[in-house]
């Protein structure tokens, strides 16, 4: 088994809880271009992360760099991975919410300044993979237990930009606010239903649209047989975040 190195500053995360082996329970959001990071270094910002359940495999899926460019290279006509960051999913297992402690981490890294990046990655101290997994099939560990896609993909994630400014601008409009316990605004039923209509409406009125539809993103995809994030299987809970390290 080949030694990693030792991961150091955190700089941009994002998780995902959940439940019964996959089904999502909670989760923090990432960024989609409004954070510092992304204007810093757009290799290592986070945009979203993704899990579900594949039959027997555990799937997570981290997207990367918005609105990366094809054609990956130095020479300005791509986006490639970060040659100097680590790219982390943490997994905790457990048998109810709020006691995961049992740790599995994927750590990929990639080395190569043209497209395509070689990639390595290990999973726990038992699983190893090395090579050019921008493939469609990716790549598969010895046992075939740990298989890595790792490149440019079409953003998944939809957002009615327009319609969410017509709502800041509706909630800024609306005076002070009142929140109650949960932290949650109070609204009149008139109110509530007018921001409905501008989160599900464009400019004008008309119809939504979907800000990232012709976006791509950097991908890290993972699948893993379950038996090695579940304690082979003693935990049904598992909890994922992701994390890049620079």
């Amino acid at each position: 088994m080949k030694a990693r190195g030792w991961i150091t500053t955190v700089l941009a995360t994002a998780s995902v809880l959940t439940a019964g082996v996959l089904v999502n329970r909670a989760a923090k959001s990432a960024d989609h271009l409004d954070s510092p990071s992304v204007r810093a270094d757009s290799t290592i910002d986070i945009n979203d992360v993704y899990t579900w359940m594949d039959t027997n495999n555990f799937v997570v899926a981290v997207t990367l760099f918005p609105n990366a460019a094809k054609g990956g290279g130095d020479a300005g006509t791509g986006s490639l991975f970060s040659t100097a960051a680590q790219y982390v999913i943490h997994t905790s297992s457990g048998a109810a919410y709020g006691a995961t402690n049992a740790g599995y981490d994927i750590i990929c890294r990639f080395t190569g300044t043209t497209a395509p990046q070689t990639a390595e990655c290990w999973a726990g101290t038992n699983e190893y993979l090395k090579g050019d997994a921008s493939g469609a099939a990716g790549l598969a560990s010895t046992d075939g237990k740990f298989k890595v896609f790792a490149g440019l993909r079409a953003d998944p994630f939809h957002f009615n930009l327009d319609g969410f400014h017509n709502t800041v601008a509706a909630v800024e409009g609306a005076g002070t606010l009142t929140f109650d316990d949960a932290g949650c605004p109070q609204l009149l039923g008139t109110t509530a239903a007018a921001l409905r209509s501008a989160l599900s409406h464009g400019l004008d009125g008309g119809a939504p649209n979907d800000f990232f539809l012709n976006f791509n993103t950097l991908a890290i995809v993972v699948s893993l047989d379950k038996s090695l994030v579940t304690a082979n299987g003693t935990n049904p809970i598992v909890s994922v975040w992701a994390a890049t390290h620079k």
